[in-house]
C-alpha cells in the first residue's frame, strides 16, 4: 500500500483535503436547482463509500510495503473495527445536524458556530491523544483560522437584507453538530495502526479505515436520511418514488460531491502518519474559508457588497493565510 513518507507530502495532501471539503458542496448547489438535499445527500454517501472502496482497492493495495487492503480487513479486531464505524455515524448525524441548522438559523449564525468549535476542539481532542507538532505554533494558527470564520460570518451578516431574531434552536443545534463533528475523526484514527510499515495486530490501515468509517455513514443514513426524508426541516415530505426518477445527471452530481469529500478524508488520514493527527484536521476544517472563496469569486454572493463587507472580507482571508501558515510550521 502507499505511504507518505515526507511531512511535505502530508502538507500538500493536507491542503487538497482542504480544497476537497471546501468544494464537495458546490456539487450540492448545482443540483439544488431541481434537487432536494435529503435525496441529493443519498447519492453523495453513495459517492463516499465508492471512492474508499476504489482507493482500497488501488492504492491500499498496491505496492510491497504494508498490509493489503483486503488483507487488513480480514484480520481486523472488532474494537478497531467499531471504532472506525461509530466514527462513520457519527459524523453523518453531524454532518445532517449542521445543515438542518443552516436551514434554522441561517448560515451566518449556523456554520460558523458549528464548524468552528469542530475545528478548535476536534484539534484539542486530536492533539490530545497523540501531540505531534508545535502546540504554541499550531493553535496559534488554529485561533486565527477561527476569527477568519467569525469574521466571515459577520460578511455574510452585513449582507442580510434585514436583521432577523435568530431562533435558540437553530443555536443549539449548531452547537451539538459542532460537538460531534470535532469527535468522529478521533473513532476513526484510534482504529488505525501506528506502524503502517508493520502494523499492529487487529489494527486498520488508512485504507481499511476510511472503507469501514464510510459504511457507518452509509448504515446510518438509512435511519438518519429516512427520518429526514419523512419530517424535512425545510418544505414537503420526499420518498424513495421520487429518489429513484431523479435524473442520471442529478444521481450523478450527488455521487460527485461524496467522492470529492472522500479523497479529502482518505488524504487527511494517510497525511496524518507524518503530520499527526491534530494538524491534518485542523488543515482540512480550514475548508470553510475555500467555500468562502468559492462564494466570492464563482457565486458572486458578494457582488455589489458595500466597502464594510469587502473589508472584512480581506480581513478574513489574510487571517486564513496567516493561520494555515502557522499550522503548517507547527509540524516542521
Amino acid at each position: 500500500m502507499y505511504i507518505v513518507e515526507s511531512y511535505a507530502v502530508a502538507v500538500i495532501l493536507t491542503v487538497i483535503t482542504m480544497l476537497c471539503w471546501g468544494l464537495w458542496a458546490n456539487t450540492q448547489k448545482l443540483a439544488a436547482k431541481t434537487w432536494r438535499f435529503e435525496l441529493f445527500y443519498w447519492d453523495y454517501v453513495i459517492g463516499i463509500v465508492l471512492f474508499s472502496m476504489i482507493l482500497g482497492h488501488t492504492l491500499g493495495s498496491s505496492g510491497s510495503q504494508g498490509m493489503g487492503f483486503a488483507e487488513n480487513l480480514r484480520q481486523a479486531s472488532w474494537s478497531s473495527f467499531s471504532g472506525a464505524l461509530i466514527g462513520g455515524v457519527i459524523f453523518n448525524l453531524a454532518n445532517i445536524l449542521i445543515v438542518a441548522a443552516i436551514a434554522i438559523a441561517g448560515m451566518a449564525v449556523a456554520f460558523p458556530i458549528g464548524i468552528g468549535i469542530a475545528l478548535v476542539l476536534g484539534v484539542i481532542i486530536n492533539y490530545i491523544a497523540k501531540p505531534q507538532g508545535d502546540a504554541i505554533l499550531l493553535f496559534s494558527g488554529v485561533a486565527l483560522v477561527g476569527i477568519a470564520i467569525v469574521i466571515d460570518a459577520f460578511a455574510y451578516g452585513k449582507m442580510a437584507s434585514q436583521a432577523q431574531k435568530v431562533p435558540a434552536k437553530g443555536i443549539i443545534i449548531s452547537i451539538v453538530g459542532g460537538v460531534l463533528m470535532a469527535l468522529f475523526y478521533r473513532f476513526v484514527a484510534g482504529s488505525m495502526a501506528t506502524n503502517l510499515e508493520k502494523p499492529e495486530a487487529g489494527m486498520l490501515t488508512p485504507y481499511a479505515a476510511v472503507f469501514v468509517f464510510s459504511v457507518g455513514i452509509l448504515i446510518s443514513n438509512l435511519l438518519f436520511n429516512t427520518v429526514l426524508m419523512k419530517k424535512p426541516f425545510e418544505g414537503a415530505p420526499v420518498t424513495y418514488t421520487q429518489y429513484f426518477k431523479g435524473s442520471l445527471r442529478e444521481h450523478l452530481t450527488g455521487i460527485a460531491g461524496g467522492m470529492i469529500w472522500c479523497i479529502g478524508m482518505s488524504l487527511s488520514i494517510l497525511a496524518a502518519g507524518k503530520a499527526g493527527f491534530a494538524i491534518s484536521y485542523g488543515l482540512g476544517q480550514g475548508a470553510t474559508l475555500i467555500a468562502a472563496l468559492w462564494g466570492v469569486f464563482i457565486w458572486k454572493e458578494f457582488k455589489n457588497a458595500p466597502q464594510k463587507v469587502n473589508t472584512l472580507l480581506s480581513m478574513m482571508f489574510v487571517l486564513f493565510v496567516a493561520g494555515l501558515g502557522l499550522i503548517i510550521l507547527a509540524g516542521s
